[in-house]
């Protein structure tokens, strides 16, 4: 075989496993009904958190429906089903729900814990590719992810009935999420290191610069002083206040520029001569991700930070922002 041919052999194999696990997604669509209604409605009520176990392939799913679930506001965990036998059976209380997957059915260490499950009282969520098995017999919703074949050749590697698994798991998330009124604002609060959450939970005050890192000079200030302050502090501009530090306008790089173009006399010229009046600012309890659409929005580089009352608070630039993950 050449090497045309095994690449034809690989690309037509990898076409045909994305069409099974394809087909075993979409027939789940004709399962979504009382069933899964049911299923969502207990995990809603339930007090306490959502348990979730499996063995094998069906672990690593219910390891990630668990993940999933607890960032998306429903409190769950994962719990290994043959460690749960041996004491982390105890995790499990009878406020919590338990969601259980197994294709078969018929997972021993999931089927040892039933009668414990029981004298919990503990409503059960199963998944599984036959409905009539023990464990989908003794579930209080029965969520059924049947496969018509498996991926593999053999049929036998749990390839299509894990990818319907892990579906129906985000499926079931995404409804509970609806239903709590998940906002973009809660994912953030669960996902502080993220992207998401930098952009929705930092305040321009977290990433701004205060204190003597601030360029600052008053309005009576000798322009080559304030240019002096600009280098100084390296954010390419300085604020300009009065006596009781309330901005009265800025000057930056741009404005300096503009200014060698007009010859004007830098040794006698004050800053009062030079500086823009009607600046950009921006509060210090904005969200950062507003700074970023501030400068965006007007092609600038830095914002002065000022409070209510009119008073510098800080100052920050684009790379303050590239630093605190924003941008």
């Amino acid at each position: 075989m050449n090497k045309e041919s095994d690449k034809a052999n690989l690309e037509a194999t990898a076409r045909r496993v994305l069409a099974i696990e394809s087909m075993a997604v979409a027939k789940l669509a004709e399962k979504i009904g009382d069933s899964f209604r049911a299923a969502c409605e207990l995990c809603l009520g339930c007090s306490g958190r959502v348990i979730v176990t499996g063995m094998g392939k069906s672990g690593h799913i219910a390891g990630k429906l668990a993940a999933t679930l607890a960032s998306t506001g429903t409190p769950a965990f994962f719990v290994h089903p043959g460690e749960a036998s041996h004491g982390d059976l105890g995790m499990i209380t009878r406020k919590d729900v338990v969601i259980a997957l197994s294709n078969s059915g018929e997972t021993s260490e999931i089927i040892t814990l039933l009668p414990l499950l029981r004298r919990l009282d503990v409503g059960l969520i199963t998944m599984t590719g036959k409905p009539l098995s023990t464990l989908a017999s003794a579930a209080t919703v029965a969520l059924d992810v049947t496969v018509d074949e498996e991926a593999c050749p053999l049929n036998l590697a749990p390839t299509a009935s894990t990818t319907a698994a892990l579906a129906m798991g985000d499926a079931l998330a995404v409804a509970l999420l609806e239903s709590r009124g998940f906002t973009q604002e809660d994912f953030a609060l669960s996902h502080p290191g993220g992207s998401l959450g930098r952009k929705l939970l930092l305040k321009v005050a977290d990433v701004m610069r205060t204190g003597d890192d601030v360029p600052a000079v008053t309005s009576a200030t000798p322009v080559i002083d304030g240019l002096m302050e600009m280098t100084s502090k390296g954010l390419g501009m300085t604020a300009v206040v009065n006596n009781d530090n309330r901005l009265e306008g800025i000057f930056t790089d741009g404005d300096l520029r503009r200014q060698i173009d007009q010859e004007i006399d830098f040794k006698s010229a004050k800053m009062a001569d030079v500086m823009n009046a009607s600046c950009k600012t921006i509060s210090p309890d904005e969200l950062a991700a507003e700074a970023v659409h501030l400068l965006e929005q007007y092609k600038i580089t830095s914002l002065v930070v000022v409070k209510e009352d009119g008073s510098v608070a800080g100052a920050l630039n684009v790379h303050d922002l590239f630093r605190a993950g924003v941008m």
